[in-house]
């Protein structure tokens, strides 16, 4: 008969229970390459939809991980290719992201490389099974359409690097 006590072997009312202590998660470290693409005019960027777990359709940049024995740049062009359908050339590099998040029972510290490209070819598609949509946006709607404040922030750095002097002129 368990005692009044409540030390019959339970738990008591608000306590977590010990016997099951939390594992702390494994941290890894992935890192990734893409860039802001721009069409030949430079007037508008391609951008990928994904939909996030509540079917919600988000717009970012491309990008993906580096693969063995590939750089930065390389993995760059060849995701924003696969992502996309257009192959690009790059033309500068524009900065690095890097967040936490977890997934799969894992603390995942991701580091992002982002270039700015140019398009040299191809048409857009969205074959990637990753990726939902694709779509070319006029420059002055990314701050708007893109769903990640430090992908806005590359974007207004990458038109300052655009910008060339010429307001002055």
């Amino acid at each position: 008969m368990p005692s009044p006590s409540g030390r019959s072997g339970g738990t008591k009312p608000g306590r977590r229970n010990r016997r099951t202590p939390r594992r702390p998660l494994r941290t890894v470290d992935e890192v990734s390459a893409g860039g802001l693409v721009l069409d030949r005019q430079r007037a508008n960027a391609a951008l990928i939809g994904r939909l996030d777990r509540r079917g919600r359709l988000l717009w970012s940049l491309p990008k993906g991980h580096i693969e063995a024995g590939e750089t930065a740049e390389q993995a760059a062009v060849r995701e924003v290719t696969e992502e996309t359908g257009i192959r690009g050339r790059i033309l500068m590099p524009l900065g690095t992201i890097d967040y936490w998040f977890v997934a799969d029972d894992r603390r995942v510290h991701k580091t992002v490389h982002h270039f700015l490209l140019e398009a040299v070819g191809g048409e857009l598609s969205d074959e990637d099974v990753e990726v939902t949509e694709v779509a070319w946006v006029p420059l002055g709607e990314l701050d708007a359409q893109l769903a990640y404040v430090d992908e806005r922030r590359l974007v207004r750095r990458a038109a300052e690097l655009l910008g060339d002097g010429q307001e002055s002129a």
